[in-house]
């Protein structure tokens, strides 16, 4: 979201760049045509960002958001019609309406600069405190019950882990390392919108797990329980399972090779399912990875299934629930 309010901003910058040079040419000293033109664009520009924002708003709340992609085909074809809806109701009112022009400058003109002056320091702000700092999250899945419950909006500390340079992986100043325990938000790693994994194309969308193995790690499950570097985790208090039976270990046998690089391709739950589940590895976590797990540990299509996830992907960590009232609070 960060990044689209970020490009909003810009493109409303452009516009006010270009209002000042007409207006120093003195374009717009008269009720003219180029007066009601410049007019019609700003109402364009408006309706523009007016739809396409509604547009993202409403995909957020399908869980049809994509991060990876600046803005789909779908929200830029609404955004297309309000625009040329906006630009000919602006000038047909205007055309209908003479415009009054005092100190000479066109009044419309005048009241158009000022929203876009407003929108572009308000959106840019914005922008830049979503991509260094804290981002409003909603739990799209009970995959992190009873921690997260379908719904709650929580606050992500995006700087916890370092700033992360624009359009690239690359973080700086980073105030600590990931450990483990930490409940993370992170985009899937995936570069493939054909690939289907959890019942669905998952490219470019924002999961939210905790950190189970660390890198170097040598995770294993068995029956349900979790095994790192040999030694059974035992202190899960967050931890929820529902079924009261276990899914029994996948049948046939493949080698600690291959099964470990059919994990790091994705490719564990396309080839067992739900066998996985109870009954994983064992896996060791490659350097600069992770591997993450949802507190509802029947209901949660995890890194079991689609493998570790990249330092690089990782967003920031799960900071402070602010909605419902009733469950706000700091996560455990």
């Amino acid at each position: 979201m960060e990044e689209k309010l970020f490009w909003i901003g810009i493109l409303m910058g452009v516009h006010l760049f270009l209002s000042h040079h007409f207006k120093e040419k003195g374009r717009f000293g008269a009720d003219s045509g180029f007066s009601r033109a410049w007019h019609a664009v700003f109402a364009a520009l408006i309706s523009f960002v007016g739809m396409v924002l509604l547009t993202v708003s409403l995909d957020n709340r399908r869980g049809d958001v994509v991060t990876s992609v600046l803005f789909s085909g779908r929200q830029l074809m609404y955004g297309a019609f309000a625009a040329a809806a906006g630009a000919a109701y602006a000038y047909w009112k205007s055309a209908a309406k003479k415009t009054a022009v005092k100190d000479g400058l066109n009044q419309a003109i005048k009241g158009d600069m000022e929203w876009s002056e407003t929108v572009f320091s308000a959106v840019l702000l914005a922008s830049v405190v979503m991509y260094l700092f804290v981002q409003a999250f909603k739990i799209p899945s009970g995959s992190m019950e009873r921690t997260f419950l379908i719904g709650d909006h929580l606050f992500v500390n995006k700087f916890i882990y370092g700033f992360r340079i624009p359009y690239t992986q690359k973080k700086i100043l980073r105030f600590r390392k990931v450990e483990r325990g930490d409940i993370v938000v992170f985009q899937f790693p995936s570069r493939d919108p054909r690939e289907f994994q959890c019942g669905g194309s998952q490219y470019g969308k924002d999961f939210i797990k905790r950190v189970i193995g660390m890198p170097g790690d040598k995770l294993e499950v068995r029956d349900g329980r979790i095994f790192v570097n040999g030694a059974q985790v035992k202190d899960e208090s967050y931890a929820q399972y529902l079924d009261a039976g276990r899914y029994p270990a996948a049948a046939g046998k493949v080698s600690p090779a291959d099964y470990q690089a059919f994990w790091e391709n994705r490719m564990l739950g396309k080839m067992f399912s739900e066998y996985i589940r109870d009954n994983f590895g064992p896996v060791t976590v490659p350097a600069g990875h992770y591997l993450v797990m949802g507190d509802n540990r029947d209901r949660s299509c995890d890194s079991r299934y689609w493998g570790p996830v990249p330092e690089g992907l990782i967003k920031g960590s799960a900071w402070f629930t602010y909605w419902p009232p009733s469950r706000m609070g700091f996560p455990e």
